[in-house]
Parts: structure tokens; C-alpha cells; sequence
């Protein structure tokens, strides 16, 4: 047994305790009614590994068949996973490894969730998909169920606990792709043609459709990442993504998260778009400063640019709340959120969520999707999503964060040679920053040789993005693999 000792964990709002977001989320900072054990010293006990790629027929023939027909662009350790359940996945092997990537923070709610599976189930021997030359019964009740949730606990505008501002209710619109990246390119598609408008609006005798209009420039971040299509690549700041497909969009500036210094000149009168994420997750866990953010949305007022917050991995409760940005001051909100991973649980789907005065652009053929929002995605999306946002759900996100931020914590104290001093992200958004940028990618291998996964995140960090959904018991093998990795080095 460990030598532990009695230490409180403070129950943090899953946010940066500044004074403007605890102050507009009407939150209180509290102490943990129990005490929590924490271990004085780091494991011992993942010194070794203890996976291995066992070599077998069957594994060997689908490794050869992968290598001869599949597109090599990505490196993969050589085993096969066969099955898995809740927040564990087993190879074809038979070894046990503890996910704890959650397949690059989409299985919310673990792997062969029972409700998911029943509803996955039903609905597909009910009705798959008609495309969108027909309505379907579930896109319009996902759609307002993501709607209303924002409405009443905050995002897009809305504070926490506000009342939708306009007459008749409605204050935003939802348009479903089948991906991040697609979401992405969607909206940066609306931002454009709202550019456009708003060009034409400015003087008399404009026209959206004339070849003078130099509102068409996009703003991104250093270290972002938005996807991989064109369009999104364009945004994706990093010279590995973007080098090998130059030239991409022409009239993309590129601006450094959390730099007020030159925004005045970043975001500017031909600024039609700004999309940033409030955690940046590929980019290596980086959260964007509120003050930073309020000075942003000012700044896109200011010249009538749209925002657009990417919430692919950082939003729908990953960081205990329904978007990150939702407890944060409405000042700073967003015109436009993207979402994805999460939101169906590993069934492929995407969605933009647009206030109603930036969605009023939009009219029948100016965007389309064949897959986009079929009842199948939907009606998965909807059972999620109402998992997700259940009241339990969401306490025992923010318990298990608590546990988890507080046993990450020591690791700085334990190891100050090797990592930094600050815990990065928020809820279950978490990065390990290293100071010897070789160390992630070892971590990462090491850790997996012992039965756990975990992912790089920019150069220097390990990312921690489990299933929403873990508890205590899977913090303590995973923070136990780490340790034992750290000691190693």
C-alpha cells in the first residue's frame, strides 16, 4: 500500500479563478467537504513495462494487410485492438490497456457505453439516413437541445442562468456536418459571406458580390490547430501541417494567443473572420487569458469581424461546463461555436452553432452536406448529449478533475528537473509541459508499455483528454503509470 497522507483538494471551478469569470458564473471557490488521499512520494510500481507487442498469425496478417493497402500517414504501434469497455480497451492479444486518450477526446462516455449502443441500435434498424432533401425527426431536437443548454448555461452571448434575448425565443441556429474540420470549414464559409454583407452595408452602391470587396481577410493563432482539409489547414498555424500543401487560402495573419499587443493591427477593417480556441489542444493545452478574450471580441466589434470559438475538443463539458468559455464574462463570447468530438461519442459528427444575427446570412443552397445531420448521428448526438449534461454527470466531471488536477500537481514537486511548474488546462483538458521537448514523445511510449494511453500536445506537453465519464480508480493507474514513466527518464 502507498504511504499516502490526508491533503484537502481544493474544488477549483474548473477555470482560471479570475475574479470577472468566478464573478459572472456566481461561483464560489470552496473546499472539499472530505479529505482526499494523496501519495507523499511517486509510484514505484510502473518501473518496467508491462505490454509488449506479442507476435501471432492473425496479428501478423492484419499489420501486413494494413501496410499493403492503407495510406501510410500514420505511425502506429504494431498491435491491434480488438474490443473495449467503458475506459479500458483490450488488443487482439488479449493485453488490457486504460485509455485514457479517449480516442483523442471523443468517447465521452467510454467504449461500449450500454445506453449508446441501445440507441445506435434502434435507431439504425429504424432509419439511417435520407440526406438533407428530407426533414428527419432528429436534427431539430438535437439542434434545440444544444440551443437551449446554451441559452441556460452560457455561451454564444448568453451569461449562466440568462434569458434568451429575443421576442420570440429563438437566438441561434445549428447547421450539422460530419466532422471537426468540416464544422470548421462551414464556418469560416459563414463568416465570409457575412463579411461580405456587412462590406456591402457600409456605402452606398456595394454589392456583396463585387470583386472590390477586400473584407475576406481570417485571423488565426500560433500553435492552433482546426483540422486538415484546405481551408482548415489554412488556419492551422504549423508549418508541419501546412508546408507539404502550400500554397493555401491567401489572406490568412496569424497573431499569438494572449498578445494584446498588436491585435489593433491583427484584426483589422478587412478582418472578415477571427477563429481561436479558448483551450488550445494539439497546440499543447494553452488557455486563452479572459482579459485577452473580452479585448478580442471588442476588437472584431469594433471592425465587424465574426468570432468564432473552436470548442472541438475543448467544449461540451470537457472542462466541466457546457462550452469553456461558457462561465466566462459575455463580453467575450463568441458569434460562432464549433463542435465534434464528443458530441457522439465516437459516430461521426460535426456541428456549427451561430447566433441568429450572423445565421441570417444564410439561405437554402449557400451550404450543404449529403451525410450532415442524419437521424442516425442525431438521434446518437441527442443521447449523448443528454447523458452529458445531466446534473450527476457533470459533478462527477468536476469531482474527478479535482482529484486528478490535485495528483498531477505534485508531479512538478516530485520531478522539477524534468517538467514544468504549472499544470496546464482545465476540467479534463490537462497538460504535463516538459522542459526537454524530447521527453513527451518517451512518455507517451512508455506509458503505452505499461498499459496506459496518453498523447503529445504541441513540442513540449502530454496531453490528458480521458473519457468524461472515469473515476478515481482509473486517475490512480494512469497519475501511477506516469510517475513510474517520470522516474525512469
Amino acid at each position: 500500500m502507498k504511504n499516502s497522507t490526508s491533503l484537502r483538494i481544493a474544488r477549483r471551478g474548473l477555470f482560471h479563478a479570475h475574479p470577472r469569470a468566478a464573478a459572472s458564473a456566481n461561483l464560489r471557490f470552496i473546499s472539499s467537504e472530505a479529505a482526499t488521499l494523496l501519495p507523499t512520494a511517486p509510484s514505484t510500481r510502473y518501473k518496467s513495462p508491462t505490454h509488449s507487442p506479442i507476435a501471432s498469425e492473425s496479428a501478423a496478417d492484419t499489420l501486413s494487410r494494413a501496410s499493403k493497402y492503407l495510406l501510410p500517414v500514420y505511425a502506429r504501434p504494431d498491435f491491434i485492438l480488438s474490443h473495449g469497455k467503458g475506459s479500458y480497451v483490450w488488443d487482439t492479444n488479449g493485453q488490457k490497456y486504460l485509455d485514457f486518450s479517449a480516442g483523442i477526446a471523443v468517447n465521452a462516455l467510454g467504449h461500449a457505453d450500454e445506453g449508446f449502443v441501445k440507441t445506435l441500435t434502434e435507431q439504425s434498424g429504424k432509419l439511417l439516413h435520407t440526406s438533407n432533401v428530407y426533414h428527419n425527426e432528429w436534427a431539430g431536437k438535437l439542434a434545440e437541445l444544444l440551443v437551449t443548454l446554451t441559452e441556460k448555461e452560457g455561451g454564444l452571448g448568453f451569461p449562466v442562468g440568462g434569458s434568451p434575448p429575443s421576442i420570440d425565443g429563438t437566438s441561434a441556429k445549428v447547421f450539422f456536418s460530419n466532422s471537426g474540420t468540416e464544422a470548421n470549414e462551414g464556418a469560416l464559409k459563414i463568416a465570409r459571406k457575412v463579411g461580405k454583407d456587412r462590406w456591402a452595408g457600409a456605402a452606398p452602391g456595394r454589392t456583396w458580390d463585387s470583386s472590390n470587396c477586400t473584407k475576406t481577410a481570417i485571423v488565426c493563432f500560433e500553435n492552433s490547430f482546426h483540422g486538415r482539409s484546405m481551408g482548415a489547414l489554412s488556419v492551422t498555424s504549423n508549418p508541419k501541417y501546412q508546408t507539404p500543401f502550400a500554397p493555401l487560402l491567401p489572406g490568412v495573419d496569424v497573431g499569438k494567443l494572449n498578445d494584446f499587443s498588436n491585435l489593433n493591427t491583427l484584426v483589422n477593417e478587412d478582418t472578415c473572420a477571427v477563429i481561436v480556441e479558448p483551450i488550445q489542444g494539439e497546440g499543447g493545452i494553452n488557455i486563452a487569458e479572459v482579459d485577452w478574450l473580452v479585448a478580442l471580441r471588442k476588437r472584431c466589434d469594433e471592425v465587424g469581424a465574426v468570432l468564432i470559438f473552436d470548442e472541438i475538443q475543448c467544449g461540451l463539458y470537457r472542462t466541466g461546463t457546457l462550452w469553456a468559455h461558457s462561465a466566462l464574462p459575455a463580453e467575450c463570447h463568441p458569434d460562432i461555436i464549433t463542435m465534434a468530438k464528443p458530441l457522439a461519442n465516437g459516430y461521426p459528427i460535426g456541428a456549427v452553432l451561430l447566433r441568429d444575427t450572423v445565421g441570417a446570412t444564410m439561405t437554402p443552397g449557400t451550404h450543404g452536406t449529403t451525410f450532415g445531420g442524419s437521424p442516425l448521428a442525431c438521434a446518437v448526438g441527442h443521447h449523448v448529449l443528454s447523458r452529458l449534461a445531466d446534473r450527476t454527470t457533470v459533478a462527477q466531471i468536476m469531482e474527478t478533475s479535482a482529484y486528478l488536477t490535485g495528483r498531477l500537481g505534485l508531479l512538478p514537486k516530485w520531478f522539477p528537473d524534468i517538467l514544468q511548474t504549472n499544470i496546464r488546462g482545465r476540467g479534463l483538458i490537462l497538460g504535463l509541459g516538459f522542459k526537454d521537448t524530447a521527453h513527451p514523445g518517451r512518455v507517451v511510449s512508455m506509458a503505452r508499455e505499461r498499459g496506459v494511453f496518453v498523447l503529445t500536445a504541441g513540442k513540449d506537453a502530454v496531453r490528458i483528454v480521458p473519457s468524461l465519464n472515469i473515476g478515481k480508480e482509473e486517475v490512480d493507474l494512469a497519475v501511477d503509470v506516469i510517475e513510474g514513466c517520470l522516474g525512469e527518464l
